[in-house]
């Protein structure tokens, strides 16, 4: 599938709102960066493309692409038909008239969306009194259909085969009016693109959002009509009672406006609708309503994901009830409002049922993990026990562990993202920092203990250096005197002829040997000397490590 929810990985905080508020359980993927982060991305094959991401994140980390500006450089090639949905009387209460005139001056032609809508109304009408369909899930919300499609395919059976509102305007202009320039569609829903992708009948998908941003990004100024009257010239005829389709039980009311008897039931909302279309996949056909009337959005597409409005919803029921009161007074016939009247007269005389049906394309489901297989996943999450694999914290995004642990089997999360683990991780890293503070504050305190004896024994050796440098200086200057005296008794025994020779040269033999050694004492007093120096250099070096060491033991300590 084409990119159409999009990314903005530096905004990304992977507070993980996106994967809380999607109702596609394999849309999102989340990794973790080299940087310790978790960013998630979109998994676009399994995207509804429903835009409540988009709606919900506070961090602008998830956009949309649409055709807006696509469609724009087109109108200077050639003219087209732009359709609008009624959501942008809803949207747009003041301006939705401006826009419309600012294509016209553009060489567009307008279509009211409204009149498709009446003539899915038409055709659903028509096809329960023929009896051709049975019960039918309401298939004018692109995001209920991609969603069947990709995850409830045995649903398709039921979803209905009639075209949505926009799809039965864009057969009407191409088949019946035989108009060929490209048709663009203005509405507040981003998933139309993707409808438009697989069927081929529009050509751009032009959201509200996108269009006012490219207005002010280009200096266009539109302007303001604050009347109530929701009648406006289109080049075709304006809808009727399709103008309501945008508000949820929209076209619940058009059928029951036909035919009250059918039995009819709605749903809307991401945190409700998909979970009941879950439902109803389970339940017997029986049990099944003859139409489940159904929308993705809450509030219907009058306040859907790209309708860039600031209306509240009490404001926007109060359009749609104005606009459902003007599609009244247009209708021609019928009692109190209800049965036939001409525009249906008209669609009867003129269109062919099985022009506005439609087929849908099947996939294939995601097998689920077995309980055997998700096993190792839940150790790697730290989850042993039956307590622990239904803690169900929903921190992750997901409703349970187990739909996380499904999610990690597929490759789209990690547990790493699971809070609960992550904590007991760090509990684990905390106790172990502790321990290991403990012991190093008692290796702290023996060092210092230890330092301080080395700094003692490093004090006496100091003052034994002292006592030797002094000794020694002492010993070399009485060797040098002896040394010199018996140099002199030597001189002064062979220069006495009275003494007996070989005395003499007895004692002069002696005396030599005597001056030798005071020699080599007085060359180990020079070495002492020198040893004690490098000694004592070695010792101011120890002794300032120690200092250093000292320092640094009372900080860790403190």
């Amino acid at each position: 599938m084409n990119e159409v929810i999009i990314v903005k990985p530096e905004k990304c905080v992977g507070c993980n709102s996106c994967v809380r508020n999607c109702p596609a359980p394999e849309a999102n993927t989340v990794k973790q960066l080299d940087d310790g982060r978790f960013i998630v991305s979109v998994n676009n094959d399994k995207c509804v493309a429903c835009g409540e991401c988009v709606r919900t994140c506070n961090h602008g980390a998830r956009d949309y692409i649409d055709d807006t500006d696509e469609c724009m450089s087109h109108i200077i090639k050639e003219k087209l038909i732009i359709v609008v949905s009624p959501a942008i009387k809803a949207a747009l209460p003041t301006k939705w008239k401006g826009v419309l005139d600012w294509f016209k001056g553009q060489g567009c032609t307008i279509y009211d969306g409204s009149l498709g809508a009446d003539i899915c109304t038409w055709a659903h009408v028509r096809a329960i009194e023929q009896e051709t369909v049975g019960n039918i899930v309401t298939q004018p919300c692109a995001a209920i259909v991609r969603y069947i499609e990709t995850y409830q395919p045995k649903m398709l059976q039921n979803l209905s085969p009639i075209h949505s509102p926009i799809a039965c305007a864009a057969i009407f202009i191409r088949k019946y009016l035989r108009r060929n320039n490209p048709i663009a569609f203005i509405s507040p829903c981003i998933a139309k693109k993707l409808e438009f992708e697989d069927t081929g009948l529009v050509d751009y998908n032009v959201t509200i959002d996108k269009l006012i941003e490219y207005f002010e990004r280009n200096g266009i100024s539109i302007p303001v009509d604050t009347s109530d009257n929701f009648e406006y010239k289109f080049d075709e005829l304006q809808g009727q009672l399709g103008s309501i389709y945008s508000r949820p039980g929209g076209l619940r009311d058009n059928i029951w406006l036909h035919d009250p008897e059918v039995n009819i039931t709605t749903s809307e909302g991401v945190h409700k609708v998909f979970g009941e279309l879950d439902m109803y996949a389970r339940m017997p056909e029986s049990k099944h309503p003859q139409v489940f009337d159904v929308l993705s959005c809450e509030f219907g597409c009058n306040v859907g994901p790209a309708a860039k409005t600031n209306q509240t919803v009490f404001d926007v029921m109060a359009i749609m009830r104005k606009v459902e009161r003007d599609a009244k007074n247009r209708r021609k016939s019928g009692f109190m409002g209800r049965g036939d009247d001409k525009l249906f007269k008209r669609f009867d005389d003129e269109l062919r049922l099985s022009d506005f049906l439609r087929n849908y394309k099947p996939s294939v489901p995601t097998p689920i993990p077995s309980e055997q297989q998700l096993e190792p996943i839940y150790a790697k999450m730290g989850k042993h026990t039956k307590e622990d694999k239904e803690y169900n914290c929903h921190a992750c995004g997901f409703d349970s562990c187990r739909d996380m642990a499904i999610a990690i089997a597929r490759g789209l999360n990690t547990p790493e993202n699971c809070v609960i683990h992550a904590k007991s991780v760090l509990l684990a890293r905390h106790s172990a920092l502790t321990l290991q503070h403990e012991k190093l504050a008692e290796i702290t305190s023996e060092c210092l203990e230890l330092s301080g004896k080395l700094k003692e024994d490093v004090t006496n050796i100091t003052s034994s250096m002292n006592s030797i440098d002094e000794s020694t200086s002492a010993t070399k200057e009485r060797a040098a005197v002896v040394k010199d005296l018996l140099q002199n008794i030597v001189t002064f025994c062979s220069e006495n002829p009275t003494m007996d020779s070989e005395s003499v040269n007895q004692l002069i033999g002696i005396l030599n040997m005597t001056i030798d050694a005071f020699s080599a004492l007085d060359d180990n007093v020079s070495i002492t000397n020198e040893s004690s120096e490098a000694i004592s250099n070695s010792i101011s070096e120890i002794t300032s490590l120690v200092e250093d060491l000292n320092k640094v033991l009372v900080k860790t300590t403190e």
